[in-house]
Order: structure tokens, then C-alpha cells, then sequence
């Protein structure tokens, strides 16, 4: 069951005799609802976040693919123009040695570009994911520091009733 902000204001506690302040127990649950609201907005939130930074991620993978597959492709053509090349060295030697010097230089360093773009794609992946990684264990921190704050209230709020009964 989800325990909403309404839920906390609208509870209801049974009045005893020499029982709590109902004041005192209606103006707790109010801060405490104030409280989970802001919390619960904030999960909201860091979801929604989380959401658009794995559309981000899917985006960048698809990215990867699309250039695995052209790097595919340039081998391909890499492939065509060193049998194109061979033909023509029969005919032309010295030209069809320059040619496919040329082309080979130039398929070489976009393939290295490729490569390059690709390993820059996976450097990006891996900082996004440690940067959501950072983000939710600065927010689990933040929470686990906020529940022992309450914690620390709570015992001086008990100890604060003690004295005031006696």
C-alpha cells in the first residue's frame, strides 16, 4: 500500500485520557506530509530523469550501430576498390599503384575516424551511466541523512514530552 501526503494529514489517532496533544499530533502530520510531498515530487522527478537519460543512452547506442554498420560498408568498398585496383595496375602499373595508395590512405583514416567516433560514443555511454550512478547515490545519501535527521527530532521531540510531564 502507498502511503500518500493526504493519507498522513488525514490520519487519525484514538484520544485517551492524559494522551497526546491533538494539536501537537495534527501540526506533526502536517510538517510530515509537507515533507513526503516534496519527497515524493522529488522521486517523480529523478524518475523522469532516469527516463530521459536512457532515451539519451538509447539514442547514443543507436548511434554506435549506425556507425558499425558504416564502417562495415567502407570495408566493403575498402574491398571493391583494392580488386578495382588490382585491374587496373595490369593495364597501368605505376597510376594504379599511386590510385590505390591515395584511396587506401583515405579509407584507412576513416576507418580510424570511425573507430575514433565509436570509442568516443562508448566513453560517452560510460560517463552518462556513472553520472546517473553519482546522481542516485547522492539522492540516497541525501535521503539516509534526512530520515536520521528525523530520527535525531524524533528522540528530542520524546525526550522535550518526558520533561514537560514531569
Amino acid at each position: 500500500m502507498e502511503t500518500t501526503a493526504l493519507d498522513i494529514q488525514q490520519q487519525q489517532f484514538k484520544v485517551r485520557f492524559r494522551g497526546f496533544d491533538i494539536r501537537e499530533v495534527d501540526k506533526f502530520l502536517e510538517q510530515i506530509a509537507d515533507v513526503f510531498a516534496s519527497l515524493q515530487q522529488e522521486n517523480k522527478n529523478l524518475h523522469e530523469e532516469i527516463r530521459r537519460l536512457k532515451l539519451e543512452s538509447q539514442g547514443c547506442k543507436e548511434r554506435e550501430e549506425t556507425f558499425k554498420h558504416a564502417m562495415l560498408n567502407s570495408q566493403n568498398v575498402l574491398d571493391q576498390m583494392k580488386g578495382n585496383a588490382r585491374k587496373s595496375s595490369e593495364l597501368i602499373i605505376a597510376d594504379a599503384e599511386v590510385s590505390a595508395e591515395k584511396i587506401l590512405n583515405r579509407a584507412h583514416n576513416r576507418l580510424a575516424q570511425l573507430h575514433d567516433d565509436i570509442t568516443e560514443l562508448k566513453r560517452q555511454r560510460i560517463q552518462i551511466e556513472v553520472q546517473i550512478r553519482s546522481i542516485i547515490e547522492a539522492h540516497s545519501k541525501l535521503l539516509e541523512i534526512e530520515n536520521e535527521s528525523m530520527e535525531t527530532s524524533d528522540e528530542e521531540d520524546s525526550k522535550l514530552k518526558l520533561l514537560k510531564k514531569t
